[in-house]
């Protein structure tokens, strides 16, 4: 089964969304901030990475693009809080396929792994 990295730097998130896919069948890897997120992608070469763009140490976009930097096919979909739409749209010119607003539906994310996987 795939292996998902979840990169948040709310632990009752990283655990809601962890639960709800392994539920679902995926081995799950987690990072807490952005800088951990490009060690353990570079480490356990997760299929797909499900990240926070607002943490400490390392923000989301900062890592995306240094995850796109050594890996051109890295599969990503951002996680956003409603009123960041311009970094949104940078994530997506920098390699973000999907972005999933919080408070997110379980089958939102779901649906966004399942075509990043496709």
């Amino acid at each position: 089964m795939s292996r998902i990295l979840i990169v948040d730097d709310a632990e009752f998130l990283r655990m809601r969304i962890s639960k709800m896919l392994i539920a679902e069948g995926y081995e799950v890897i987690e990072a807490e901030n952005g800088a951990l997120a490009v060690e353990k992608y570079k480490a356990e070469k997760p299929d797909a990475v499900l990240m926070d763009i607002t943490m400490p140490e390392m923000d989301g976009l900062t890592a995306l693009k240094e995850i796109k930097s050594f890996d051109a096919k890295a599969k990503v979909v951002m996680l956003t809080a409603l009123g960041q739409e311009s970094v949104v749209l940078e994530a997506i010119k920098s390699g973000a396929r999907d972005f999933v607003v919080k408070p997110f539906e379980r089958e939102r994310v779901l649906n966004a792994i399942t075509k990043l996987l496709a």
